[in-house]
This record gives C-alpha cells, sequence and structure tokens, in this order.
C-alpha cells in the first residue's frame, strides 16, 4: 500500500522521474537564492523579476515556438534588461529600486501575455504562465542541471562580499568594492534560477519554489547555513509532495508543487523553533536569583 502511494508513480513513469529530478534540482539551486533575497529585504524582488522575463520568452515563442533556447535566451536577455534598468534608474532619479522593479514587472507582464495572446493558444499562454513540470525533457533537465551549477559556483566565490552587504553595506564599502559586482552577480543568479524555474513552473510560479521555503526556513534555522540546508530540505520534500497528490489527485503538478511548500510555510509559522507561534505561547522560565 506504502509503495502503491508514495514509490510506485516514480518507478512505473518516466516522466514523473523527470519531473521529481527537475523541480529538486531547481530548489537545491533556489534555495540560497531565495534566503539571500529574504535577508536581503528583497523578497519580491524576485516575483518582480519572475514576471520580468515573460516577455523576452514570449518573444522566443514568436519566433521559434515552444522552443527551450529561444525562450530561455530571450527571457535571460529580458531579465537582464530589468535589472539593469530598474538599477540605472534608482541611481539616476529618486525612485527607489523597488519601486521601479514594480513598475517593469507590471509592463513586462502585459507586454508578455498580449504578445504570446496576439500569436499563440490558450494552452500556450497557460504553458508559459504555469509550465508543464511533468513534461521536461533532457534539454530542460540539462538547463537546469547548468543553472544549479553555476548558481552554487558562483555562491561559493561571492558568499563572504554578499554576506557582509547583507549585514552592513556601509561597512563593506568602506573597506572593499566588491559590494557592487556581489550584488550584480547575485540578481544575475536570481535572474538566471527564474529562467531555470519557468521551464518548469512557468514565469507565475517559479519564484515560489524559491522564496517560500527560504522563508519557511526561517523559523526553524538560526545561522546562514542552517536556513540554506533547510530550505533546500523544504523545496525538496514539497516537490516530492506535490508531485504525488497532483498524480493521485489528478491535479495540475505546478501549482500542487506550490501549495505544498505553502503549507510547509503555514506549519512552520505556527511550529517552528526558531519564533513559531506555539513556542511563543509557551510559558518561559523566570530568572531565579
Amino acid at each position: 500500500m506504502l509503495y502503491t502511494l508514495l514509490i510506485a508513480p516514480f518507478i512505473e513513469f518516466d516522466f514523473m522521474r523527470r519531473a521529481l529530478v527537475g523541480a529538486s534540482v531547481l530548489a537545491m539551486s533556489a534555495a540560497p537564492i531565495g534566503v539571500f533575497l529574504m535577508l536581503r529585504r528583497m523578497s519580491l524582488v524576485g516575483d518582480a523579476m519572475a514576471h520580468a522575463i515573460l516577455p523576452g520568452a514570449a518573444l522566443g515563442y514568436l519566433v521559434a515556438g515552444l522552443s527551450l533556447g529561444a525562450m530561455t535566451l530571450g527571457g535571460l536577455i529580458a531579465g537582464f534588461a530589468v535589472a539593469l534598468l530598474a538599477g540605472l534608474i534608482a541611481r539616476i532619479t529618486r525612485l527607489r529600486e523597488d519601486a521601479s522593479l514594480a513598475a517593469f514587472y507590471l509592463m513586462s507582464l502585459a507586454l508578455g501575455v498580449t504578445l504570446i495572446s496576439a500569436r499563440g493558444s490558450n494552452i500556450d499562454l497557460l504553458h508559459v504562465l504555469f509550465g508543464s513540470v511533468l513534461a521536461l525533457d533532457d534539454q530542460a533537465l540539462m538547463l537546469i542541471g547548468g543553472v544549479a551549477t553555476v548558481t552554487l559556483v558562483t555562491l561559493a566565490i561571492i558568499i563572504r562580499p554578499l554576506v557582509m552587504e547583507s549585514i552592513d553595506p556601509v561597512f563593506l564599502r568602506s573597506v572593499s568594492q566588491a559590494g557592487a559586482p556581489a550584488h550584480l552577480a547575485f540578481l544575475a543568479l536570481a535572474v538566471l534560477n527564474l529562467v531555470g524555474g519557468f521551464q518548469a513552473l512557468g514565469t507565475l510560479l517559479a519564484v515560489g519554489l524559491m522564496m517560500l521555503p527560504a522563508i519557511a526556513a526561517r523559523f526553524w534555522a538560526k545561522t546562514l547555513t542552517g536556513m540554506i540546508a533547510v530550505a533546500t530540505l523544504i523545496g525538496i520534500v514539497a516537490t516530492y509532495a506535490g508531485l504525488l497528490l497532483s498524480y493521485h489527485l489528478g491535479l495540475a503538478s505546478g501549482p500542487t508543487i506550490i501549495l505544498v511548500a505553502g503549507v510547509l510555510y503555514l506549519l512552520s509559522i505556527i511550529v517552528g523553533t526558531q519564533g513559531g507561534i506555539l513556542l511563543a505561547l509557551l510559558p518561559r522560565k523566570h530568572l531565579e536569583a
């Protein structure tokens, strides 16, 4: 019985194994990015960047159809362009970077949907917006694996200035010039992970596997290393449980994975060992003389 419920779908069906591997690797790659976005108070920037890649993916679709290479290249160009423009506007005007990102995010979402709707069908639009994790092929898995490799290697290189900028950017600027390059490299990694994620979860849901596990991990770990490890674990568990639920209940796989991640986040709020609600309600020991 347990074998049929928990293991058989991945043993019997190749598309389930591909979905599990692809989404799990994506979770391992996106979790550290999500943790740093949360610590740097940039959680909504991930959502803005996810929508920013939509026009580029749409242009790739118009040129070459549902081609992984064309849509990925278009998404990368659009994501980097929006990130650079938002930063430039924040530096030459009084507008904050998050506000300019919000403006570009809304325009990008509208433009992308308009482009796809003008030339494609509703099915094509749903594929781009919500992905198709059960349709991952070898090319998509290689892309996700490449994104994960580049992300983890780059983070290992920039981890020190990235952590310092998250804690005290003023001090970092006073002792080193590595803050700005590290910030740009970090934004590039965020775009890269979102581009890799939209193949599986679509532009609207890719950020979910990046941010929900990271935010939930805040209730379980104190250290940066601990939060990254817990976020990765939560992302993999959400992927596994979401695929099983979608298979047995006939639900859409991508949204189900994100919903499971959301449930794990809500449970973390309640029972988390680092600031969870139940822990806060427990009587505290009084200081003794």
